[in-house]
């Protein structure tokens, strides 16, 4: 379907890709892997026409319909998540429009045996039978199955796309893509930004895909679901795999123990050789037999051991200044947008020196706070506050809108850099993997991860107190993550730090605050105790919307009376807490509605509508809904005890 053919990609004197080759066929379901930078990205552009390789060739059928979404995307704003998304169909609206415009011409004309009636009924026929092959469903219903698939709520569809975050647009236009059939998948990093239900669901939806896939992941149980071919890029060259990534994996340290026990044992034979060349080179009565042996040394095929990349990203943040003993505080904190409030009743407080995480479903307020705490939002409630002497080191998720595209990744260190860091500035590159000719590379042709790597050097120009970083680890290779762990459990200053990635965070964090259905709650310990107290298995189960229900518990072996007496006393009790705690599930749910219900009516009153008793209703349902939650949370935590 797709063949890329001896393809080489050069940047001046830095060669990318070195004669490159593979076919794409159909159904084929292919995990694209390699470090950051390697030219993954690189190869997806070129498929799509954005981007041309120095030599080399692409072929693919003319017309093929290919949905590409990268890890970097402009989000368009001034419409809602619906109408953003039904922009898709809008070849079947123009159809539609030009099917009322010929219905109507053909009732007002009377030339049944003219040219121009005949094409119209020709031209009639053809787009009636072209809407005939789409399917079945409506447009709007298919756009609305597949946001509800992606995470996104029935009441989310009338919300303006720039009150999303980042990686809620994402998903809006990874659901364009998936709805506009195309034969040919080209996904860079689609998981990132989605909670477990929500990468189920893609899960589910890629199985099932009858076209090609192309996929770049560093998430390996989703690459293990999803393809069943592995292509590595490796120092600029191809090799391909016709299994899943696990299995890559087992298959490629064996080559790579084959190739270098046939490396070695071959290196053992031309010693021999050249040793026995060496001793009876002169000898008359051996001149034979060395003839024979040079010949044949000559003529051996050397066996070459494919090279590995060992390059690591090494990092060290300096030391910190000190601050105030409180970095930040905040008190019955509401934060969010117009319109939109995220979380309330927040009480903050993060001490100098330790190391937070931020955890919780996507939208639920973590980078919202973060914002605030960079003093780019202001309290809708409550208070929130800096601490003395404190200077914040800001990772951002975008970090599209934090780097200038246009400068060279010399330039993006260089343009902020003061004092004598500016004469080390090529060694603090070389540190983050960027050598030789990549300083001179633009930001605009940067993969995420090597913007990831650029936006992480730039932190380290400043002698920062606290550092903010928002999923750091995204775009990062495993080894990436692992190195900077190292770096941030070894800074001696304060860390605030977003990540749904478990491993990442286990052994770092000392206090977790989750954000959850609208309100925050400390966590202190591990996140191992964390998950031990929720009895969750990891952090990507927070995510889920409808909890798993856990297992009910083995039946107990014989007690003694008093204690069988006792438990039966607990028995009760947990048995009033838990009705009680399903009372109050069932009331918030039905308030909850309530106020939903308010809303859609105050946002398109109608003249008869009472938009004082309204209100009214709304605040009164929004005080029993907050005391109802609260008394919920402390049940809850009565059971947990």
């Amino acid at each position: 379907m797709i063949s890329l053919g001896n393809i080489t990609v050069a940047y001046g004197g830095f060669t990318l890709l070195d004669h490159v080759s593979f076919h794409i066929s159909e159904n084929d379901k292919i995990g694209l892997v390699g470090k950051n930078g390697a030219g993954k990205s690189t190869i997806m552009k070129m498929i799509c026409g954005l981007q041309s390789p120095t030599s080399g060739q692409i072929d693919k059928p003319s017309g093929i319909r290919i949905g590409y979404l990268p890890q970097i995307m402009e989000h368009h704003k001034g419409r809602t998540v619906l109408e953003e998304t039904m922009t898709v169909f809008q070849a079947v609206s123009d159809m539609e429009a030009e099917i009322s415009r010929i219905n109507e011409q053909l009732l007002e004309r009377t030339d049944y045996e003219s040219e121009e009636y005949a094409h119209l009924i020709q031209r009639l026929g053809e787009l009636n039978d072209v809407l005939a092959m789409e399917h079945s469903d409506p447009p709007t219903v298919r756009a609305e199955k597949t946001l509800l698939g992606l995470g996104f709520r029935d009441a989310d569809f009338s919300r303006k796309t720039e009150t999303f975050s980042q990686g809620w647009n994402m998903r809006i236009e990874l659901a364009k893509i998936l709805l506009s059939d195309p034969e040919v998948l080209l996904l860079d990093e689609p998981t990132n930004h989605l909670d477990i239900e929500s990468i189920e669901w893609l899960e589910d939806y890629l199985k099932s895909f009858r076209g090609s896939l192309l996929l770049v992941s560093h998430d390996r149980r989703f690459l293990d679901t999803v393809t069943n071919r592995t292509v590595e890029i490796l120092l600029g060259r191809i090799h391909d795999y016709k299994v899943p990534y696990s299995q890559y994996v087992e298959l490629r340290k064996e080559r790579m123990a084959q190739q270098m026990a046939a490396y070695e044992n071959q290196q053992r034979m031309i010693e021999k050789t050249e040793d026995f060349i060496a001793r009876f080179r002169y000898k008359p009565t051996k001149s034979n037999q060395v003839q024979s042996r040079i010949k044949a040394l000559e003529k051996i095929e050397r066996i070459e051991v494919d090279e590995t990349d060992n390059a690591t990203l090494r990092v060290k943040f300096p030391p910190a200044p000190r601050s105030g003993d409180v970095v930040f505080k905040a008190v019955d904190l509401a934060a969010g947008y117009p319109g939109k409030t995220v979380f309330t009743g927040a009480d903050i407080e993060i001490a100098r020196g330790e190391k937070v995480a931020l955890i919780g479903r996507n939208g639920e307020g973590k980078t919202t706070l973060m914002r605030l705490i960079m003093g780019q939002l202001s309290p809708l409630e409550g208070s929130a506050r800096i601490g003395f002497n404190v200077k914040i080191g800001y990772y951002a998720q975008n970090q599209e809108d934090t780097l200038d595209g246009s400068l060279t990744v010399y330039e993006t260190l260089d343009r902020v850099a003061v004092g004598d860091i500016r004469s080390k500035l090529r060694d603090l590159l070389a540190e983050f993997l960027f050598r030789g000719e990549d300083i001179d590379k633009k930001v605009s042709v940067l993969s995420g991860g090597e913007r990831a790597r650029l936006a992480m050097a730039r932190l380290m120009l400043e002698p920062y107190n606290v550092l903010a970083l928002d999923e750091p680890t995204n775009h990062m290779d495993i080894r990436s993550k692992d190195i900077l762990k190292q770096a941030l459990a070894a800074y001696d200053g304060t860390l605030i730090v977003v990540s749904h990635d478990r491993d990442f965070l286990d052994g770092l964090v000392g206090k977790l605050y989750e954000f959850r259905d609208g309100r925050v709650k400390e966590h202190l310990g591990s996140v191992q105790d964390f998950l031990d107290r929720r009895k969750l298995q990891s952090l990507s189960e927070l995510e889920r919307r409808f909890p798993v229900k856990a297992p009910a518990p083995a039946p107990e072996v014989p007690v003694a009376r008093e204690e069988f007496r006792q438990r039966r006393i607990l028995s009760r009790e947990e048995k009033k807490l838990r009705s009680r705690i399903d009372f109050l599930e069932k009331e918030i749910a039905k308030t909850e509605d309530r106020m939903k219900q308010i809303e859609a009516q105050l946002a398109s009153p109608g003249p008869e509508t009472d938009v004082m008793e309204l209100t009214r209703s709304y605040l009164e349902d929004k005080r029993d809904l907050d005391a109802r939650i609260q008394e919920w949370e402390t049940l809850m935590e009565k059971m947990e005890e």
